[in-house]
């Protein structure tokens, strides 16, 4: 059997499961793609048509057909089976203690659509709702002067985090600390990332198995998908320095943020889904909008 016959086989298989993607992946012949390649030990960036006509064991084509049953059979993200999923060409550790890494802010650190919103004078960075690390370190990379922490509620997601600090030596530059919101950060931040759990209750309430498998306390929202944003936004000033921003990812909750926040200056960020899924805030907007606030409260 070829590495060609052998993946239109798996895609098959997959696409008939009718499995739920979006963890690294948005279909079923990239899955298959990730999971063979994995398998076989493959280069995830293996050109699979200069590798088509590679001839492959039947014993190795039997174990790529047994994981193929397993995210079958277990309907896990293909990141919980090989244990790792990649942001932006970095790898990073990954298991079921945390939600599998798939920030649209990584994009904006790569691609440096935040950069004109710093100054040189930026050095404290704040990852909040750090999850396993991954943007945390991926900040570290993009900007090799600052420090940066991430913090996490959930000492579960944060022991993943410290493996992938440790993967990439960045623990001198990177460090982790539990906190319930800002409880734990006074700050001041410079710059404050976060991808928070926005999924409102009726979007939870219809996810599919592979989103089911990632902790609540990652995902869920509250009614509205903005109950931790709430929060965040009313403490955030009070902790962020003078010309600080904040990066805040909604997904798809446009429609419950605006509705929530109707009179905040709002700057969205484009990315490879659009331009309502991420957006920043400066710490004047945010000034403002508390001000605003009490006076109607």
């Amino acid at each position: 059997m070829t590495l060609q016959e052998l993946l239109a086989e798996c895609t098959a298989r997959l696409d008939s499961a009718a499995l739920a993607y979006g963890h690294g992946t948005t279909c079923a012949r990239d899955e298959a793609a990730w999971l063979l390649l994995w398998q076989l030990g493959l280069p995830l960036d293996t050109d699979l048509d200069v590798q088509a006509v590679r001839t492959i064991s039947p014993a190795a084509a039997q174990a790529v057909h047994a994981l193929m049953s397993r995210r079958i059979d277990s309907r896990l993200p293909a990141a919980y089976l090989t244990r790792e999923a990649w942001l932006q060409g970095v790898p990073f550790y990954i298991d079921e203690r945390s939600i599998v890494p798939r920030s649209f802010i990584a994009e904006l650190l790569a691609d440096g659509s935040i950069d004109p919103w710093l100054s040189e004078d930026t050095r404290q960075v704040l990852d909040l709702c750090t999850g396993n690390g991954s943007l945390a370190v991926l900040a570290a990379m993009a900007w090799p002067d600052v420090e940066v922490t991430g913090a996490d509620l959930s000492p579960d997601a944060l022991a993943v985090a410290r493996i992938n600090v440790e993967r990439h030596g960045l623990t001198e530059r990177v460090h982790l600390l539990t906190s319930d919101g800002l409880a734990a950060c006074p700050g001041p931040w410079d710059l404050i990332l976060c991808n928070p759990p926005y999924v409102n209750a009726d979007s939870m309430a219809s996810l599919p198995p592979e989103y089911r498998a990632e902790p609540v306390l990652a995902l869920a929202g509250g009614s509205d998908g903005m109950d931790f944003i709430r929060g965040l936004l009313r403490d955030a000033p009070a902790r962020m320095s003078a010309n600080a921003v904040l990066v805040l990812e909604i997904g798809n909750e446009r429609a419950h943020f605006e509705a929530a926040f109707p009179r905040l200056e709002t700057v969205w960020l484009a990315c490879s889904a659009g331009e309502d899924q991420v957006l920043l805030l400066t710490r004047e907007a945010l000034l403002k909008h508390g001000i605003e606030g009490a006076a109607r409260s």
